[in-house]
């Protein structure tokens, strides 16, 4: 693993070390297409809609209550209430960085007026624990997310620091973690959170100030999880990974949120000392993880009641969770990885899970928003109130607001930052991780510029052109991530000069003198094709689902004839899918009629030889659209993976998973 040269300090992950130097919000800007029309409505309507809730609902106003000393009685919100403050703050840190908007600026200085008053002054900051009539700081660590909401504050700090220079902001995160290293460092409380992530903002407030301690008292609370010193709780010690310390671990298990968290804080711990063995035990827990217990869209949970991993190979589209957070920080940990490793199957995972998690969870006006993202909605979901909080689990439709509200406040941090996630670099060149109409710009070794303009209206269209706008006077190596979605067709990558190449999934390189003006052409097949699940998944048996490109489609009510239900749908996965229009596929299929109302008649377990054949369906055109746009034409049932028609067998599951 190579020293990294960090030339960017826009950066939400600025590792010393590592195979690839991450490339900052001043070296990357995302210009058009798909991200850039949602990062323009994160920026314009998200984080407006997130503030006024927080104020709606008294979260903001917790700091005020608490400074004025009444918050023992008007207290709002959940116990981690003030962890949504900090990641909005955080979200708006990135934006500064992205345009010196002044009234961006003055949003968090109000902010972070109303928050200082409320630290204590040996830097302690919830407004849940401490206080008269409060229960004692520190008392209830596996629920209390006391050093959780810590995490949130410190990579706001961080945040603020790296876009605009250290501020009062930044400061109250500094004085948080010196009372954490003194509260939690030797001879101190030798226990950890009941929720991970306060890991990996310590290390990154290591990385940002240079102050070792920070590090050290990360690397600590990674050794004590699994040492059992949380109590025990009725989803057992793997629900906050407190069973086996992390160098043990074979998969990622338990609340889905809580291990994605703490492996990207042992990657982070692992990268700057040098610790071979521990981001070893987290690849191959990621391994694991992706191969039995990962949903088709990237997505990873599937126990609502305890929002966790199930064992492997549960994964049932009905009961798929699916935490719109959880997602976020399965992106965390994939990119964190690929800096580490520079493997490209990390980067494959991050694009499966931005499409088709990320993308989902906030609606076409940035204002509403999905918690859990199911793979199956059997019914109608009713219009949650406007003006209401609405439960969290529900996935009938996006809801402005949940009386949990980590989701929406993660999603506005992730896409303000999302450029950062785009191209890394290293002595020897520019890598292409994601692909979006994007400007980048940065300095590779011995002072060598590089600029590049990538154009491409993928994830419809198959080609992105990148074109030289800057280069020095020696060769370098452009790469391209070819996405492993490809494998099976043919993808090809076109030189300057015309020469015309197959290329694998994996990384497509391209060494030579570069000249300005110079065109690069990668063009992938985007044909809709098949997907089949692997024969160990039960609840998938009998079923096919549709790819195109790294997009995942499902069917939705509102496209079939009146009076039917996905459930009518079946599909036939010996005709291939085509391109449908305005962005959607079109299956050959059959529509079982609409029900007759007789489904009470009869015992519905009868013998084999007695089991009555399907009622004769209607050969159809079954219209698919993608997943991430399902939900934002009223309510609707809706289902990914979609029953074969008698005649046919599902595909054989592919050979690489």
């Amino acid at each position: 693993m190579r020293e990294n040269t960090v030339r960017s300090s826009v950066l939400p992950v600025a590792p010393t070390r590592g195979r690839l130097r991450p490339l900052g919000l001043d070296e990357v800007r995302i210009t058009g297409g798909f991200w850039a029309r949602r990062r323009q409505t994160n920026a314009t309507a998200t984080l407006d809609h997130c503030r006024d809730w927080m104020e709606r609902v008294g979260w903001i106003g917790n700091f005020r209550a608490a400074a004025e000393g009444r918050v023992h009685r008007d207290r709002q919100g959940r116990e981690f209430a003030d962890s949504d403050v900090y990641k909005l703050l955080e979200a708006m840190a990135w934006e500064t960085g992205r345009n010196a908007d002044g009234d961006l600026d003055a949003l968090i200085g109000a902010l972070t007026d109303v928050i200082a008053p409320a630290q204590e002054p040996d830097g302690y900051l919830n407004t849940a624990f401490g206080r008269p009539g409060q229960q004692p700081r520190y008392s209830d660590l596996e629920w209390g997310h006391e050093l959780y909401c810590y995490g949130h504050l410190i990579q706001a700090g961080v945040a603020q620091t790296r876009a605009r220079g250290a501020g009062d902001l930044a400061k109250i995160a500094l004085r948080a973690a010196d009372h954490v290293c003194t509260a939690f460092g030797p001879g101190g409380i030798e226990r950890v959170c009941g929720h991970p992530e306060i890991e990996t903002a310590l290390v990154e407030l290591a990385r940002a100030t240079g102050e070792q301690r920070y590090l050290d008292q990360a690397a600590l609370f990674i050794g004590r999880r699994g040492q059992r010193t949380l109590s025990e709780t009725e989803f057992g010690r793997a629900y906050y990974q407190d069973d086996l310390p992390v160098r043990d671990a074979p998969v990622l298990r338990g609340h889905a949120v809580r291990a994605l968290y703490l492996a990207c804080g042992a990657v982070d711990v692992a990268v700057e000392t040098a610790d071979d063995d521990l981001l070893a035990a987290v690849v191959r827990q990621w391994e694991a993880t992706v191969a039995r217990r990962t949903h088709l869209t990237g997505g990873m949970g599937s126990h609502h009641r305890d929002e966790s991993f199930g064992d492997d190979f549960v994964l049932p589209p009905d009961r798929a969770y699916s935490e719109t957070c959880a997602a976020v920080a399965s992106v965390m940990l994939s990119w964190r990885l690929l800096l580490a490793t520079g493997e490209p199957r990390f980067a494959d995972l991050a694009e499966r899970t931005l499409f088709n998690v990320v993308a989902t969870a906030p609606s076409e006006d940035g204002r509403a928003f999905f918690y859990a993202n199911t793979l199956h909605r059997r019914r109608r979901g009713s219009v949650p109130p406007a003006d209401a909080e609405s439960a969290r689990a529900d996935s009938g439709l996006r809801a402005p607001w949940f009386a949990v509200s980590c989701c929406p406040t993660n999603v506005a941090r992730t896409l303000a930052v999302l450029p950062a996630y785009l191209a890394t670099a290293d002595d020897d060149g520019v890598q292409l991780h994601q692909f979006a109409d994007a400007e980048i710009a940065t300095t590779l070794a011995a002072g060598r510029d590089v600029a590049l303009r990538v154009r491409t209206d993928y994830p419809s269209g198959a080609g992105v052109t990148v074109r030289i706008e800057r280069s020095p006077q020696w060769p370098w190596t452009l790469s391209l991530r070819v996405p492993e979605w490809t494998r099976g067709a043919t993808a090809w990558l076109t030189a300057p000069d015309g020469a015309r190449r197959a290329v694998a999934p994996g990384t497509a390189a391209l060494t030579r003198l570069f000249r300005p003006g110079d065109l690069i052409r990668l063009d992938l097949p985007m044909a809709p094709r098949w997907i089949g699940p692997d024969p160990r998944i039960d609840s998938l048996r009998g079923t096919a689902a549709v790819q195109r490109g790294p997009l995942v489609y499902c069917a939705e009510s509102v496209d079939l004839p009146e009076g039917h239900e996905v459930d009518a749908v079946r599909v036939d996965p010996s005709t291939r899918p085509e391109d449908g229009p305005d962005g959607t596929v079109v299956a050959v299929g059959e529509l079982a009629p609409p029900s007759d109302g007789r489904a009470n008649e009869a015992w519905p377990y009868p013998p084999l030889d007695q089991v009555a054949a399907a009622p004769a369906a209607e050969r159809a055109a079954v219209l698919l659209v993608p997943y991430h746009s399902w939900a934002n034409r009223g309510p609707s049932t809706m289902r990914v993976w979609l029953p074969t028609t008698p005649a046919t067998s599902p595909p054989a599951p592919p050979g690489n998973r």
